[in-house]
């Protein structure tokens, strides 16, 4: 009886596990997600492109999943290219569709010029929330090259890392700001860029209290 007893006490102590990973991106379509799939966004030997190299974007897009989350691992890897000068791109997590228009208001991965490993509010507070050093950066990022995201958020937190080191851990303290939403991908307008996303996975983890 005292061994039974110990097995359920240590069942209660032990930390919560999240579900498997899944794929959110299966490689071949864009099934579970939705964006400007006329124009923008195209799948291309089992990678998420949009962009151009030899005409300017117009306007930010955002591919964006059909299902919210709200605690979760997200692992996406990435490839940006083109004018280093202004070429821009980002993940949105825990975010939203602004209705009637192109753009979203959440949190962003953010990727390009001065801001890679960054933790930027897109659409909302339009600033930079956290973000690493820039001696820091110039070590991790792979230009024109794969470069990988993962992002972890649980309640407030909310966690960076490129290429396996950790950018940002922010604390959000506004309790007004949500803390489910959709996951978007994004190519910023405004210059000559062009962006691949692939391997994107995500793992949902326990609700906080």
């Amino acid at each position: 009886m005292r061994c039974l007893f110990s097995f359920f006490a240590l069942l209660l102590l032990a930390p919560a596990v999240g579900a498997e990973p899944v794929k959110l991106f299966d490689g071949k379509t864009l099934a579970g997600w939705e964006g400007d799939t006329e124009k923008t966004w195209k799948v291309e030997d089992g990678v998420i492109i949009a962009g151009s190299l030899d005409t300017v974007v117009p306007r930010n897009e955002f591919l964006c999943t059909t299902k919210t989350y709200e605690n979760f691992e997200l692992k996406v890897t990435f490839k940006l290219t083109g004018d280093r000068a202004k070429a821009n791109a980002g993940i949105q997590f825990r975010t939203k569709r602004i209705p009637k228009h192109h753009e979203v208001s959440g949190y962003q991965a953010d990727m390009g010029q001065d801001y890679w490993g960054a933790l930027y509010d897109e659409s909302r507070r339009n600033k930079v929330l956290a973000k690493p050093a820039k001696d820091v950066i110039e070590k991790l990022v792979k230009h024109d090259d794969w470069n990988e995201y993962t992002i972890r958020c649980e309640g407030p937190r909310v966690r960076l890392w490129l290429n396996g080191t950790l950018t940002v851990d922010y604390k959000e303290e506004d309790a007004k700001i949500e803390k489910s939403g959709i996951i978007g991908l994004q190519v910023h307008g405004g210059a000559k860029v062009k962006v691949y996303y692939k391997s994107v996975t995500i793992e949902e983890l326990p609700a906080t209290k």
